[in-house]
């Protein structure tokens, strides 16, 4: 008999309002030919046109003429080779020839979904039993290209859950690109991105074991000047791809949580971000970290990624490594375990994974720890989030999909000195989409990335169907003594 699970009745909608300022460019000619018509207006006819612009849209951006100037910088080379003096345009042309390469973007125009919570650092100035939380989301929007962004919320003593609305404006951050590279990592994964082996073999023998950013740039540079190869300056740009995925990105203080957007960045996750795993890691010294795994994804291939915070406001991210970073469902457990990192993954696609790490990026030797064995996971299982510690052992919310694709979630619990020592695993699902649930953009589908334990209860928030999210709460003593009875 299935455990009884609450439903929460708040429910968070995508926002088609919610919009950032892109950097918009139709190619090279084209560009020309409209920088070509702004450069014939009069001065007067220039402030006549973005005067009323910038009055528009400061009521939709935060420091709009920020934007416009950044994306006019940004054509820079086309100036260059029209002969025209970049540092000697007027600030209102400059900023109108940043409109016209400009356009919005509604990154939760299609759907929101797949939550993870965590509490938020700040608990100051909260009753007994209430906690700050931040909620992670997938959004979507045109394109089905996905973002991560986040909502605040608190929960009370009884475990209700209020979601916080969003602020006005979305920011995107600063990037920052001052990564060093370990030469042997690099390489590998250039491999599995599937770079010419040849090219990888030209760069091994050029670069150091350690190399950053522009000493990459300047080899492939030098490279292509002594050896002219049309089917290798493909490849050297793969390579430039792979390098942009390593980044630091810092938000503005003055931004809420909810004004946060980490939009894809580098070339390998420019069809999305997927699905970020955030977890609340404690180190040794008792120091906490936050980190999140999540998937880019260029439209063909597939790359882990490992985002590290400690106030939400600075990120560092970078790709996961080795054999055991491969495919989706990658998540961290949030401290060592005999004095190593865990982590939870899906290396086939099929089947749930354990496996343990010296370094927090680099992970192999992956053993198998479940494979579906009821009816309603007959086609795959894997992991929704990050393990939480109990008692009585690590708690692991697991996803499974069955006839006619329905995802439903379910739980396992491991050992704790030893996780790849499973307890016990519910034979039926936990939740299943009821008819309320199941219409969306993916039909049949509920889904988490991260749970916590509060006041007793296991809170879920979940995905439905692709769409929107919600909120669903569990008795954790009864949870427990189930999974106790399913060996």
């Amino acid at each position: 008999m299935r455990l009884p699970i609450e439903r929460k009745h708040v429910k968070v909608y995508p926002d088609p309002k919610r919009v950032i300022a892109r950097f918009f460019f139709n190619g090279e000619e084209r560009g020309k030919d409209v920088i070509n018509k702004i450069m014939t207006l009069s001065p007067q006819q220039v402030f006549s046109i973005i005067s009323p612009l910038l009055q528009e849209y400061s009521k939709r951006h935060r420091n709009i003429t920020k934007v416009l100037l950044k994306h006019c910088k940004k054509l820079k080379p086309l100036f260059d080779s029209m002969k025209i003096n970049y540092k000697k345009l007027e600030e209102h042309r400059k900023l109108l020839i940043g409109s016209y390469f400009t356009h919005e973007y509604s990154i939760e125009s299609a759907a929101f979904f797949n939550p993870s919570i965590i509490e938020d650092p700040d608990q100051s100035e909260l009753e007994e039993g209430e906690k700050r939380l931040i909620i992670s989301f997938r959004a979507v929007g045109e394109g089905h290209i996905s973002s991560i962004v986040f909502r605040r919320a608190m929960i009370d003593r009884h475990n209700n859950i209020s979601v916080i609305p969003s602020g006005n404006y979305i920011d995107e951050a600063e990037i920052i690109r001052n990564a060093t590279y370990n030469k042997k990592l690099f390489l590998e994964k250039g491999l599995i991105s599937l770079i010419n082996e040849d090219v990888l073999k030209e760069l091994d023998l050029k670069l150091e074991d350690q190399f950053d950013y522009l000493t990459l740039k300047q080899v492939i540079a030098q490279t292509q000047d002594l050896e002219p190869d049309p089917a290798k300056d493909k490849e050297f740009e793969k390579v430039l791809w792979l390098s942009d995925s390593y980044y630091e990105i810092v938000f503005s203080l003055d931004t809420d949580i909810s004004d946060r957007v980490i939009f894809p960045i580098s070339e390998f996750e420019r069809k999305g971000i997927e699905d970020a795993r955030f977890t609340k890691f404690i180190s040794d010294d008792g120091s906490v970290t936050y980190y999140a795994t999540y998937t880019a994804y260029d439209g063909h291939i597939i790359i882990p990624k490992l985002l590290k915070t400690k106030d939400f406001y600075d990120f560092t991210i970078g790709p996961l490594f080795g054999v055991g970073a491969q495919n989706k469902n990658l998540a961290l457990f949030p401290r060592k375990i005999n004095g190593k990192y865990a982590m939870l993954s899906r290396i086939d696609g099929i089947n749930n994974y354990i496996m343990y790490s010296d370094k927090i990026n680099v992970w192999e030797h992956p053993i198998k720890l479940q494979e579906p064995k009821y009816s309603w996971e007959f086609v795959q299982i894997g992991n929704c989030g990050a393990p939480i510690e109990t008692s009585e052992g690590w708690l692991i919310v697991t996803h499974a999909v069955g006839p006619m694709r329905r995802y439903c979630l379910s739980a396992t619990l491991l050992d704790l000195n030893d996780p790849t020592i499973e307890i016990g695993r519910l034979t039926e699902p936990l939740l299943i989409p009821n008819p309320d649930e199941r219409e969306g953009y993916v039909p049949n589908v509920v889904y988490s990335c991260g749970s916590i334990i509060n006041n007793g209860e296991l809170v879920i928030p979940y995905g439905l169907s692709d769409y929107a999210s919600s909120f669903a709460t569990v008795n954790l003593e009864s949870l427990l003594e189930q999974l106790k009875k399913c060996p």
